[in-house]
């Protein structure tokens, strides 16, 4: 595995070769077209950018698939944008394996301190599924194909996380020094691509959502707390799974967690189960606190970590 800092803009057009030896300025078909930005910054808030990103990446950093989220163990963890370019799209369901145990322990990040020794809040992170290891490596990177991954992790207030994340697949060749190297030199642009994206479509998604509360109708959370989708199973089905982890959970915590299930709001779970929204919420607490749990995105990852209810 190797972490380091990323070199500033004035240096963008030098890159560190992974073997050690000294560094050299990009070659010409190495530079990084202008156009790759250009594009990028013009589908800005658009639908299809998670693509469009890794098509426009391609000729530099081929990149079978990609992420962006935030974790830690003090924040809920949320994946903002994820997309894959010639395989089947099972960046999602990677995002579900990694809840489901292998975020709490994932040690591939170093930690907020060694950010802040260095004096650099943004890092670089190049690590192989081999150097993942364990459950990890197991459940997201062996179980969906993934081999490789660099990173901008950008380390926030409160132990917290941001990182932007392009992967290698197993039918893919490893990066090389000059795909590492451009990489890091797109780094600063992707970081800020990527979070003007996210803040360009909650704000368009808000709106909307305003207008769902008022009505009262059953709809699904915001993005910043929005899990995939309704997971694909009945209703009895779910319930069953629950009560398998915990015999303990009433009726009514029961139908609450089956609806945040299903995608719903709190405010739809109490239009259908003919509550108020605080006391949908004190059931949704009283069963988290069952299940040991503090998030919605925990609740899908418990249901998810076992096998699949029928």
């Amino acid at each position: 595995m190797r972490s380091w800092v990323p070199m500033p803009a004035h240096h963008a057009d030098v890159i560190l070769p992974a073997d050690g030896t000294s560094p050299r300025r990009l070659a010409p078909d190495e530079a990084v077209p202008g156009v790759v930005l250009g594009n990028l910054i013009s589908r800005l808030g658009e639908r299809g950018f998670e693509v469009d990103v890794l098509r426009e990446l391609h000729p530099l950093v081929p990149a079978a698939s990609w992420s962006v989220y935030r974790t830690g163990q003090r924040c809920q963890p949320t994946l903002f944008l994820s997309a894959s370019l010639g395989i089947p799209d099972t960046t999602r369901d990677c995002w579900w394996a990694y809840l489901s145990g292998p975020y709490l322990r994932d040690g591939t990040w170093g930690t907020h301190n060694d950010a802040a020794r260095v004096g650099a809040g943004t890092r670089l992170c190049h690590i192989t599924a081999q150097e993942v290891g364990g459950e990890h490596q197991a459940r997201v990177y062996d179980a969906y194909g993934v081999v490789e991954r660099m990173s901008i992790v950008d380390h926030e207030d409160n132990a917290t996380l941001f990182a932007v994340n392009v992967y290698r697949h197993q039918h893919q060749r490893p990066f090389s020094d000059a795909q590492i190297g451009a990489f890091e030199a797109l780094a600063p642009a992707l970081l800020a691509l990527a979070r003007k994206h996210i803040a360009l479509t909650t704000r368009q998604a808000a709106p909307a959502a305003a207008i769902d509360k008022q009505n009262g109708r059953n709809v699904r959370n915001a993005p910043d707390d929005c899990p995939p989708g309704p997971l694909p199973y009945p209703p009895a089905a779910l319930r069953g799974r629950l009560l398998q982890m915990h015999a303990g959970l009433t009726a009514r915590e029961l139908d609450v967690c089956v609806r945040l299930l299903q995608g719903l709001t709190h405010e739809g779970i109490a239009c259908d189960l003919d509550l108020s929204v605080p006391t949908v919420k004190t059931y949704r607490n009283r069963a988290f606190s069952r299940l040991g749990i503090h998030f919605r995105n925990e609740l899908f990852a418990l249901v998810l970590k076992a096998r699949s209810p029928h």
